[in-house]
């Protein structure tokens, strides 16, 4: 019988078919893996985590199993996870701007709580506008970290940035306003409020902010008809304001009915009325102890109570 032979060149060859083969079959099966872990991430999303990590094991290589693992961990709000992946992940994807932004993103989380510090998160945010230009998040993330680290002319310039680049995005503008605030540039934050009306669409629920904004500078004037105005449109954006912070309306709109001339003292009693009920009886009541304790003092001078 004879023999059967291969000459190294054949054997090269055919070690290298079926590498090619193997790398093919972990493929297809690490996108399986993701197919399966985006059928049950709604309702388990512990096992699309591991559905997505057995992905990432079978194929290192596959960005989308490694994007989807690391959002994954952001809705989970596994931030720590959510940075070691998004760190494999740069090596992997290094022009794909998204993984530095959610790596900034989830060491900004985490240095919240601590023991990360805000420094950590400035490089991957400024790695992802490096390589994306007009991502206005990651401008905004970075006026954040400013912020946070006190670097005020830091955080106004990327503010405005995030601004320049998306226009009409309204959630750009009331920290930009809140920063000139601060530093006591009042008519700055008015303007940079009202330019963000001319770019608004109606219903946009980033308004709220805006509206109550413009009404608390109002205010701060003695344009009570003004502020009423503008609390009025913010608390209208808010429907029931059951959102957090958004509570602050009845207050705010309380207020500007007791002050404005002549003073609207029903309206008045009832909006710091509900007020109270919401915000005064519940558990935010020691973050908002000072507007709670004035609704009871501006009720009782309108000739109202509060039970």
């Amino acid at each position: 019988m004879r023999s059967i032979r291969f000459s190294v060149t054949a054997a090269t060859a055919i070690a290298g078919i079926l590498a090619l083969s193997g790398c093919s079959l972990a493929k297809r099966d690490s996108a399986e893996l993701v197919n399966e872990g985006d059928a049950v991430k709604g309702s388990n999303l512990d096992e699309a985590i591991s559905k997505y990590d057995q992905a990432v094991m079978t194929d290192p290589t596959n960005r989308i199993a490694l994007w989807k693992l690391a959002l994954a961990y952001h809705k989970k709000e596994d931030w720590a996870k959510d940075a070691v992946t998004c760190a494999k992940a740069e090596s992997i994807a290094p022009t794909f701007a998204n993984f530095n932004f959610e790596h900034g993103y989830a060491l900004e989380q985490q240095a919240v709580k601590g023991p990360t510090s805000w420094a950590e998160a400035k490089e991957p945010l400024q790695q992802a506008i490096s390589k994306d230009p007009n991502m206005a998040q990651g401008y905004e993330e970075l006026a954040e970290v400013a912020v946070h680290m006190d670097d005020e002319q830091g955080a106004l310039q990327n503010y405005t940035k995030a601004i320049e680049i998306r226009p009409d995005e309204m959630q750009y503008y009331p920290p930009l306003a809140d920063m000139y605030l601060r530093l006591g540039y009042q008519d700055r934050a008015e303007q940079v409020l009202r330019e963000a009306l001319a770019f608004a669409k109606p219903g946009d629920k980033h308004l709220f902010a805006v509206h109550s904004f413009i009404g608390s500078i109002d205010e701060a004037k003695q344009n009570m008809a003004g502020a009423v105005t503008e609390y009025e449109a913010a608390k209208k954006l808010c429907d029931k304001c059951n959102e957090p912070g958004q509570q602050i309306a009845y207050f705010n709109l309380g207020v500007a009915y007791a002050e404005v001339q002549p003073p609207r003292k029903n309206e008045a009693i009832q909006q710091l009325q509900s007020f109270s009920k919401i915000v005064c009886r519940g558990a935010a009541a020691p973050r908002y102890a000072d507007q709670c304790s004035q609704a009871q003092e501006f009720v009782k001078r309108l000739g109202g109570t509060i039970q």
